[in-house]
């Protein structure tokens, strides 16, 4: 079984189910963990989306930003309350973010979602967006790994 990690795979399947166009796009991945963005780079080259994966030291360069205002899809997993603002974003672009960070009694994601809301065409909440296709992508592979399992026996 192809097993791929499940929020990536959950994001792939949100861009996917909503037919967000990705071959030729310009597409930025903030964050470059082993389980989002690094699979999740390699997912969307594989559709032959044009991908940029920024970091640390892309902020600290001062080019977070500018990257940013090019994405036509903007994908975050940094785990910084409201890292992204708003008015960072091209207009017109699909958010997806992923991050999740507590605020008091709040559970916020790394974009600033209310002013981001106004430019994007397509965002995810947080909560509600990506985490239950997440959970999903979990029990597709756990069905598909199990299948495999009694297949071999």
């Amino acid at each position: 079984a192809k097993i791929a990690p499940c929020t990536a795979q959950a994001c792939m399947e949100l861009l996917r189910y909503y037919k967000i166009k990705l071959r030729g796009k310009e597409t930025v991945i903030v964050g470059h963990s082993e389980i989002v963005g690094k699979p999740l780079s390699l997912m969307l080259l594989n559709e032959f989306a044009t991908t940029t994966v920024c970091h640390i030291a892309t902020s600290e360069a001062d080019k977070l930003v500018e990257h940013i205002g090019r994405a036509d899809i903007l994908i975050v997993a940094v785990g910084k309350a409201h890292l992204i603002k708003g008015s960072w974003i091209k207009k017109g672009a699909v958010v997806i973010d992923i991050g999740i960070n507590k605020l008091g009694d709040r559970i916020i994601g790394d974009v600033e979602f209310e002013a981001a809301e106004k430019r994007a065409s397509y965002i995810t909440p947080v909560p509600g967006g990506v985490g239950p296709m997440t959970v999903t992508m979990l029990m597709k592979n756990m069905l598909e790994l199990f299948g495999e399992f009694l297949s071999v026996r």
